[in-house]
């Protein structure tokens, strides 16, 4: 019953919260899932994956009355899930427009703005790399907040809206940035980012080392199983929500102890604080100011060798840099060492694009329609906001959407 409902304005795609739980309670599901899908095309799996408790749940009234939000993340699952993971399309495809519009990726972001540019009559075709489309949501989010065939079942759903999708199709090999732009009216970048790069640390090529989305990926296809983490001691190097969820994952494994291992405080963090709380809960230790030195085992990791660190000066941007003090290195027993140091941009391949333009950090940068500086050329997601949520991927993605259907129809 709020006039002005908080939860709308905290949420990237702008649901209408109340709207929704006003339908569920006069038992008009599907009216609810129709309200959450129009704002966000991708509202099933943003009711498993999103960070509710600090986007629309933490800004619910609620929290001032008795701490306790409205679950909306539950209710918009339970809105969705029969719809979407059912096979109940509640959209078409617009009257046929005549245009094409090439999609690159098909992570949430491509898949949101392919998804909507179909509803407005456009032909949207996917290319994507991978063997199954998804993006994250496939294979980078852990299973235990969304699992892999939820995710592809979402995909099966577009997929019926009329979105089309080429697997195995990597751009700047298979297909050129210059076929794109010369067989379609425009051009959408949803690419995200790349690998989590190596560190360069001694020891890093021991057996034992791992990439964190590659740990999380081989989990949801099962081909990583409890005996590989059973009784380990597992360190997780970084700071941010993928270093959490591969931390917890690896208690879910059976590791019998797992430890982040973070070059900042607790207070810098990146990842959410909630997050964190939950992993301790869990088991998960984590050690502040110690950043990775060396890797150090005969074939395969013993033990991981880090520096003390200490708050320096504060930079441009306000956040305090980082100086190694003195005193000896912290040697922690360690079986698996797992990087999740973040993902590098994708700056060769956008390089391919000769007057698109990247920032410093090898992101492409757009104007408030999500043009970038490539004439006819579009982006959104993590390419361009550095990685942030799904949910904003997709409100990325529509909102593209919406800018290259005016500029067709002009």
């Amino acid at each position: 019953m709020c006039w002005d409902a908080p939860c709308i304005r905290a949420c990237p795609t702008a649901i209408d919260v109340p709207g929704f739980i006003k339908r569920i309670a006069h038992r008009d599901d599907l009216g609810a899932a129709r309200v959450i899908l129009e704002a966000n095309i991708l509202g099933d799996s943003c009711a498993h994956a999103c960070p509710t408790s600090v986007l629309c749940e933490g800004a619910c009234v609620y929290n001032d009355v008795d701490g306790r939000p409205v679950p909306i993340g539950k209710l918009q699952a339970y809105a969705t899930d029969p719809v979407v993971q059912g096979g109940i399309q509640l959209f078409e495809a617009g009257p046929a427009t005549g245009k094409r519009v090439a999609v690159v990726g098909g992570g949430p972001a491509g898949l949101s703005c392919a998804a909507e540019l179909t509803k407005r009559g456009h032909e949207a075709i996917v290319f994507d790399g991978a063997a199954e489309p998804g993006g994250l949501n496939t294979n980078g989010i852990a299973e235990y907040k969304l699992e892999r065939t939820a995710a592809l079942g979402e995909i099966e759903w577009l997929k019926s809206l009329g979105v089309t999708i080429r697997h195995n199709t990597v751009v700047g090999d298979d297909v050129t940035f210059d076929e794109l732009l010369d067989g379609f009216d425009a051009l959408f970048i949803g690419a995200g980012l790349g690998d989590i790069p190596l560190l360069g640390l001694p020891g890093e090529e021991l057996a034992g080392v791992l990439d964190a989305l590659q740990l999380i990926a081989d989990a949801k296809t099962r081909s990583i199983t409890t005996d590989e983490f059973a009784g380990k001691h597992v360190i997780v190097l970084g700071g941010g929500n993928t270093a959490i969820d591969a931390a917890r994952l690896a208690v879910r494994l059976g590791a019998e102890e797992t430890t982040v291992v973070y070059r900042r405080g607790s207070e810098e963090m990146p990842g959410y604080a909630h997050e964190a709380a939950e992993a301790r809960r869990e088991g998960v230790a984590f050690r502040f100011w110690s950043a990775p030195h060396s890797v150090v085992g005969d074939g395969r990791v013993m033990t991981m060798r880090c520096t003390r660190t200490e708050p320096g000066d504060p930079g441009p941007d306000g956040r305090r840099s980082v100086v190694t003090s003195d005193g000896p290195p912290i040697d922690i027993s360690a079986d698996v060492v797992v990087r999740a140091t973040g993902q590098a941009p994708r700056r060769s391949m956008l390089g391919e694009l000769s007057d698109l333009e990247l920032d410093s950090r090898g992101r492409v940068v757009v104007d408030d329609e999500h043009r970038t500086t490539q004439p006819g050329v579009w982006a959104g997601g993590d390419c361009v906001n550095g990685g942030k949520e799904v949910v904003n991927a997709v409100a990325a993605g529509m909102a593209a959407a919406r800018s290259i259907d005016a500029e067709l129809r002009r």
